[in-house]
Order: C-alpha cells, then sequence, then structure tokens
C-alpha cells in the first residue's frame, strides 16, 4: 500500500476548490477505503428558466396543482422528473 500525502488545512473555501482544481486526489485519497453516502437534506443547484406554455396547458396544470394544493411551478417539477425518469434515464438518480 503506498503512502498517502495529508490533505492540507483550508482557510475558506475557495482556497480548497482551487487546491483540489490542480490536485490529483489519488494522491490525498485511498478510493478503496471511501465509503458511498447520501446527503438526504443537500438541495440541489436550481436554475431559472422562462419557458412558453400554450395557455390551455398551463391552466391545466394549474388546475391540477390547485386540487393537490401545491405551486403549479412545484407541479411542472414533478411532472417532468418522472417523465424523464420513465421514458429517458435508466441511470436516473436523486
Amino acid at each position: 500500500m503506498r503512502k498517502l500525502k495529508p490533505i492540507p488545512q483550508f482557510k475558506n473555501e475557495n482556497e480548497e476548490k482551487e487546491f483540489w482544481a490542480v490536485s490529483d486526489s489519488s494522491e490525498y485519497i485511498d478510493r478503496d477505503s471511501t465509503k458511498n453516502v447520501r446527503f438526504p437534506n443537500l438541495k440541489p443547484s436550481t436554475e431559472t428558466i422562462s419557458i412558453s406554455l400554450p395557455i390551455f396547458l398551463l391552466e391545466s396544470i394549474k388546475v391540477i396543482a390547485n386540487s393537490k394544493d401545491i405551486p403549479y411551478q412545484s407541479l411542472i417539477k414533478v411532472l417532468l422528473s418522472d417523465n424523464i425518469r420513465e421514458r429517458c434515464c435508466k441511470f436516473w438518480t436523486e
């Protein structure tokens, strides 16, 4: 087993980002001893987009969302996510 370099202490997140951007992590971390972890409360990054929908479609979405007592934007996200998971991405992860 080879000897790993110690991971330096960082003053802030930007310093750490710069370090890992130019460093080979295999010199610091033994991948064979790592464990998969989940961060259930981590919220994914989002980006605001603009989308034009036919009025009848938007009104239908709003009616369904109202019947479920959720914001219509949230319903759109759920519908998109479910559809992509079903049809497109067998490797979809949450």
